[in-house]
């Protein structure tokens, strides 16, 4: 019958700890090796027993004063102990020992880190950089990163990822970061042509043909991103982050069915997101197929149900189908949410507006022009719902409050203009009208839309007439 090994080694740690605690207290024990040590150290270490973990560090230290391996152990669990200078100490007797080990400049960095001293860890490492190859240097470099990251130099974290993926081009780690860091600096053509290079040698290589693809959407170049996110899905068609983005990118071109189509297969490979219910909800918003946009911002609601906005997309989807109270219900709990959004304030203005609700559309227009009196979006809906109410004096009083804080905007000298004909002085209208077109001619449409009667008015036509003649000449 043979015998357990799990019960073996569990008997030869029993008997290891057992030989430890005999040297700790002064009683005979069997010689205890290197290895013995540094297996009680981890022990110890994994139970986070960090006493115990340093003491064994110690003694082995004193047995073995020349073991490099246990003086890095014990530099170690002083650092996690925030011991550094001690730390530092025990790091330079390990150097005198074995100056070639990575372990040396790892725990040195991390000692100076601690310290703050950024500036001799960046030297340590560069100066490590040129003793190590391959593995070592890789994993050098990394740290390297790691630094400039604490120390938000990132164009140098770029530039240590470039370093890694040149030397080790199917490097997953380095290959998932460079991606983030290409985006957060902007280095999006360096990105191109180093993930051009790796493809070249590695064509199957689906991270790099994501990166590719994410420096081409960086760029706005949706087309080639869309393109390279083929290739990587095409490799792995399980690539749920290449769906994601490409359709992020089909709806920069509004190819919104494109769009559905890459992030339903999102849902289909990870867990439910709200921001791809969202996306497909304003996929189909766009495409006027409201009862699918509502569909799915309400499958994003019931997994965010804090979110506001999405109250504001469903409530904006029953506008468009002019179904009013509906869209009402919708605002007011987006309002609860987000009392002062002056979005969602403007938007149940215009609902209660519609429905004839003068009084509560003029309550909310009001309530947005108090809380940000320089947006012109807050005085255009307040005086246009005055003036649609034929509360004409009240709009005259709001439209010179308007130009005076949003420093005469033309959209208000128009809005006077039309203001002063509802109060029957055409003169007075006509000079305002002249001098609004003289400002922003292109605005006379917002000036019709608020009275399609004026173009009745044979004075307003031919003051129309001659201001385009005169721009022609």
């Amino acid at each position: 019958m043979k015998e357990n090994p799990y019960r073996k080694d569990s008997e030869d740690l029993k008997e290891l700890l057992q030989q430890f605690l005999n040297l700790k207290n002064g009683r005979s024990h069997r010689f205890m090796s290197e290895d013995s040590f540094e297996q009680l150290i981890e022990y110890f270490d994994e139970l986070e027993d960090y006493p115990q973990a340093l003491e064994a560090a110690e003694l082995g230290t004193e047995h073995f004063p020349y073991s490099a391996t246990l003086q890095f152990k014990k530099a170690d669990l002083l650092i996690a102990n925030r011991k550094y200078p001690e730390a530092l100490e025990v790091l330079e007797k390990a150097e005198l020992l074995d100056s070639k080990d990575i372990n040396l400049y790892i725990l040195k960095t991390d000692v100076y880190l601690a310290l703050d001293e950024q500036v001799k860890a960046v030297q340590l490492l560069q100066k490590a950089l040129d003793f190590f190859k391959g593995d070592e240097k890789v994993d050098l470099l990394f740290e390297l990163a790691d630094v400039y990251d604490d120390y938000e130099e990132f164009d140098k974290i770029f530039d240590c990822l470039k370093l890694i993926l040149e030397q080790e081009p199917t490097n997953e780690e380095a290959l998932y970061k460079i991606c983030f860091w290409t985006d957060f600096t902007g280095r999006n053509e360096e990105s191109i042509r180093l993930h051009q290079l790796i493809i070249d040698d590695y064509p199957y290589s689906e991270l790099a043909w994501f990166n590719l693809a994410s420096a081409y959407q960086g760029l706005k170049l949706f087309e080639k991103a869309i393109d390279a996110y083929q290739y990587a899905i095409t490799i792995d068609e399980k690539f749920d982050y290449a769906y994601r983005n490409m359709g992020d990118a089909y709806i920069r071109l509004r190819k919104y069915k494109d769009a559905i189509e890459a992030l339903e297969k999102v849902n289909e490979l990870a867990r439910p997101e709200d921001v791809i219910f969202e996306a497909i909800g304003h996929c189909y918003d766009k495409l006027k197929n409201y009862a699918q946009a509502r569909f799915n911002y309400r499958k994003a609601l019931h997994l965010n149900q804090t979110d506001s906005k999405l109250y504001y997309k469903i409530a904006t989807t029953y506008m468009n189908e002019a179904s009013w109270q509906p869209a009402i219900k919708q605002l007011e709990q987006a309002l609860q949410i987000f009392r002062k959004n002056h979005e969602y304030n403007l938007a149940i203005g215009e609902c209660y507006l519609k429905l004839g609700k003068n009084k509560e559309a003029i309550q909310y227009f009001s309530a947005v022009v108090s809380a940000r009196p320089k947006n012109t979006a807050g005085w255009e809906a307040l005086i246009r719902c005055l003036f649609v109410c034929e509360y004409y004096e009240e709009a005259y009083e709001q439209v010179q409050a308007a130009l005076l804080h949003t420093h005469n905007k033309p959209l208000f000298i128009y809005y006077k203009s039309a203001i002063l004909f509802a109060l029957g002085k055409a003169k007075e209208a006509l000079l305002q009208l002249e001098k609004a077109m003289a400002k922003s001619p292109r605005l006379i449409k917002n000036f019709v839309a608020l009275q399609p009667s004026i173009l009745q008015n044979q004075q307003v036509v031919d003051l129309v007439a001659r201001h385009k003649k005169n721009k022609r000449i």
